[in-house]
């Protein structure tokens, strides 16, 4: 089945207009089941049920409504979300161009593909292009389905790749589970640990990972289908007792084929703690 565009239009650039479509670029593969009914095995299905009419309703009954206040609602026909005055519905404009480290990955959400219509080709070039010779990606607005997006555009391979983003206030604050109050390491603890590090460091081979629970899941279905070997038992969980934090440390050296560990400081720094 050919890949269909999730949105139409065209990438604003200053007084440059490049038409494109727009493709998701990624694909959930979770396995996915469904309910049956547990003496007969038969599939269930989920009916839309008006307790009002005490009757199931199709989709042609259905309308979108807004709930001001309870049991209080506006309806909005599609008319209402097509005549929106907003750029954004058929342009992505570009408002800035930033540094991507100045973006936290909290705020990405879902990316997708840009294809340039064929008049567009040149511009998608050179948007590209620049964007790669600058070190810079740009900074959006798209309309997409019935929410104003806030996005990025970058070089991804070929082409371009655009990030749908949460807004600042879509960011849940973390005040309830981090405090103020900073604990202290020692010298020789984070020298023990940058150590670590130093040995865990490598390039990033998406390739290299895979979903060992999807495996495993899968091993089991087509055992029960009579088709697969044994499951391996799952490994034990760690052991959440505390330990001495120096010895895990050199332990997790040792595990990792380093044969130089710092030796202990004297002494751990002491810091000020803050006024409560």
């Amino acid at each position: 089945m050919p890949l269909r565009a999730v949105w139409k239009g065209a990438i604003s650039f200053g007084m440059v207009v490049i038409p494109v479509k727009l493709y998701p670029a990624t694909e959930h593969r979770d396995i996915r089941f469904v309910n049956l009914h547990k003496d007969t095995h038969t599939r269930i299905r989920m009916k839309r049920w008006s307790p009002h009419h005490d009757a199931e309703v199709t989709l042609d009954d259905l309308v979108k409504g807004y709930e001001y206040t309870k049991d209080q609602y506006v309806i909005l026909e599609d008319a209402d979300f097509d005549d929106l005055p907003v750029p954004s519905k058929h342009s992505l404009d570009i408002i800035k161009f930033v540094d991507i480290k100045t973006i936290d990955p909290i705020f990405f959400e879902r990316t997708y593909v840009l294809e340039p219509e064929e008049l567009g080709r040149k511009p998608y070039a050179l948007l590209r292009r620049v964007m790669e010779e600058t070190g810079r990606i740009a900074v959006g607005k798209l309309s997409l389905r019935q929410k104003e997006h806030l996005v990025t555009v970058r070089p991804y391979e070929n082409g371009l790749a655009v990030a749908t983003m949460f807004y600042a206030d879509e960011i849940r604050p973390t005040g309830e589970i981090f405090d103020d109050e900073e604990t202290d390491v020692s010298d020789a603890e984070l020298q023990m640990a940058s150590m670590l590090v130093d040995q865990l460091t490598g390039g990033f081979d998406p390739e290299a990972h895979e979903d060992e629970y999807r495996v495993a899941l899968m091993q089991v279905i087509e055992n029960k289908l009579g088709q697969g070997g044994p499951v391996a038992a799952a490994p034990e969980a760690p052991k959440t007792t505390v330990v001495d934090l120096m010895e895990a440390l050199k332990a997790s050296l040792a595990a990792t084929g380093s044969e130089q560990a710092p030796a202990p400081a004297a002494k751990p720094r002491s810091k000020a703690r803050k006024a409560g």
